[in-house]
């Protein structure tokens, strides 16, 4: 046997310049169209034809599969895609798989591009010098467009031609002759080098070539294909690992689909294959069975059709593959900690900057909705459930009348502080290592403000806190009254915050927020000339005065700061960058 060790290195190395080549190009497609691609994903709704052709799209766009189920798997991660969303895409984007492997059938078996790739790649090159990224990113595109023809021209020559080795017929033969067993063990190897080599387009490309070479017959090769199909759902599933329960439902349907389509194509497999080689005949092919020549062609010819006909069957059961995949991989609930700690944030949030600003935003809403509202309400000893009650909020203070004597400066050290850090260290990072457009950039700082007007809301509440604390039930009505009103004005605010936020119609509910902003402008002058008249009557002392007018102030500044969380976190429209 003429083929050796300098040889098997020779085919890694041509195996490695299609890969590399192959990276290049996707990357740069990435940087190109990532930002319009991902905004599109992001805002597709759960029509399932519309996921089926998001994802289709995208992979046709970036050339990679994999990126694309990377990218699913990342905004299932941060809640960005339902799981029958996320679904719907991955079938898609198995369609879009099947362009890679017709551009390498028409450019690198039907066209010889090695003629023309060098030239390519020294045009590509002078465009890597220009100032606009994006003129770089199109020499980049270029760049890896050659040198993946470059590596399959590489891969066909490093291939052990059969007819200089007969041994290595010899040897294959063992194999090829087994009838199912032949099948099965193919459809093996080909999964194996998929999960080896990371990359479907690149088993594609050693699949083709070894079809054009005479290894393998035709039947074997689509064996191979279908064991492509299964390996390429690793990746997804490797990266799922230390995501959250969201990503690694994604993941795991990813494999059923996939899985579910080579069972039935196993059962119906050699039928299947005479209506692919009907097929190939009836566009002006050869048949694959009768000129290996023919066989690229009639492979993509089955990769294509297999695919479509998969998610044509397999579409109309999204929800009972949802419903399964939600059996095998149960929601995870968290263990109760002393101290609270981040649901949505982790070093996978910062790969894109739309999974990084939705972990953010509900990060934001979680310690909202868990931390400061439950603090502010009993630091006014009130319970929640009467602010989020029908019951008139005149009545929800007359019936709060007992002090709930909670400790804000220990619930914010145990419920916010930590989270309100990461939060910060994570938008910075994602400002100062994500490529933001401007929209991104805001979005970003708004989420900021946000976490920092609700913390100086807790240290504006704790103040009030103590006061009411100390006159809830005081003898004199007066100053029991004064802080009875502040409780209401605040206990209102909270009441329109929980429907705006709660409700799906809430644009009242903005409405209503944002009277009472004004409101609170014009009760900081109304608010001084009532305690004013009640020192002037004697009707409070001079501690009793000193609390009051501190605390009028710091009862306008929450209210202030409230709405402005609530408009930043739950409102449409950006309210306080646009006024600044």
């Amino acid at each position: 046997m003429e083929y050796g060790l300098t040889d098997i290195f020779q085919l890694i190395g041509a195996l490695g310049v299609f890969l590399f080549g192959m990276k290049v190009m996707s990357d740069a497609l990435l940087k190109l169209a990532g930002n319009r691609m991902r905004s599109f994903l992001a805002s597709m709704t759960s029509n399932r034809v519309f996921g089926i052709l998001t994802g289709f799209l995208i992979t046709s766009v970036i050339q990679s599969s994999s990126a694309t189920t990377l990218m699913v798997v990342s905004f299932s991660n941060a809640g960005l895609l339902t799981l029958t969303e996320a679904i719907s895409v991955i079938m898609g984007a198995n369609i879009g798989t099947t362009i890679t492997a017709w551009l390498i059938t028409i450019l690198g078996f039907k066209v010889s591009m090695s003629t023309i790739a060098l030239p390519l790649v020294g045009f590509g090159f002078a465009f890597t010098f220009a100032k606009k990224k994006n003129a770089q990113n199109w020499g980049n595109f270029i760049i890896g467009f050659a040198l993946l023809f470059i590596g399959l021209q590489f891969l066909k020559e490093a291939m052990p031609d059969i007819k200089n080795n007969p041994e290595l017929l010899a040897f294959l033969s063992r194999y090829t002759d087994l009838g199912y067993l032949s099948i099965l063990l193919f459809l093996f190897i080909g999964t194996v080098l998929t999960v080896v080599i990371q990359s479907s387009s690149a088993t594609m490309a050693l699949t083709l070539i070894m079809t054009a070479q005479g290894w393998i017959p035709f039947e074997l090769a689509v064996a191979m294909v279908l064991g492509e199909n299964v390996g390429t759902t690793i990746t997804a599933n490797l990266a799922a690992i230390v995501a959250n329960y969201q990503a690694k439902r994604t993941a795991r349907a990813h494999l059923i689909f996939n899985l579910l389509g080579v069972l039935w194509m196993l059962i119906l497999f050699y039928p299947f294959l005479r209506f692919v080689s009907w097929v190939s005949i009836q566009l002006g092919s050869e048949s694959p069975y009768v000129s290996a020549a023919a066989i690229p062609v009639a492979i993509s010819l089955f990769h294509t059709i297999f695919n479509l006909l998969n998610t044509f069957l397999l579409v109309w059961f999204v929800k009972p593959i949802a419903r399964l995949v939600e059996r095998m991989v149960p929601e995870k609930i968290g263990e109760i900690k002393t101290i609270e700690e981040p649901k949505f944030l982790d070093k996978k949030i910062l790969r894109y900057p739309e999974t990084a600003i939705t972990s953010l935003l509900n990060e934001s809403k979680y310690l909202y909705k868990n931390a400061v509202f439950e603090i502010v309400a009993h630091a006014l000893s009130i319970h929640r459930r009467g602010i989020k009650s029908e019951t008139k909020i005149k009545q929800v203070i007359k019936e709060s009348q007992k002090d709930l004597q909670i400790d804000v400066r220990e619930l914010y050290y145990n419920k916010v502080k930590t989270i309100y850090g990461e939060i910060i260290k994570y938008a910075t990072v994602a400002q100062s290592s994500l490529e933001l457009n401007e929209e991104q950039n805001n979005r970003i700082s708004e989420i900021k403000i946000a976490n920092r007007e609700m913390v100086q809301t807790l240290k504006d509440v704790r103040e009030l806190s103590r006061n009411i604390s100390k006159y809830l039930n005081s003898e004199n009505t007066h100053i029991k009254k004064e802080y009875d009103r502040f409780r209401k004005r605040v206990a209102k605010v909270l009441r329109v915050i929980y429907l705006f936020r709660t409700e799906e119609d809430n644009e009242i509910y903005h409405q209503k927020l944002q009277v009472l902003a004004q409101e609170a402008k014009g009760n900081m002058l109304k608010g001084n000339a009532q305690i004013d008249k009640l020192i002037r009557t004697n009707l409070i002392d001079a501690t009793m005065a000193s609390s009051l007018v501190n605390d009028n102030d710091n009862v306008n500044d929450i209210i202030k700061n409230l709405i402005s969380v609530a408009e930043l976190l739950y409102g449409k429209t950006d309210t306080i960058l646009e006024n600044d």
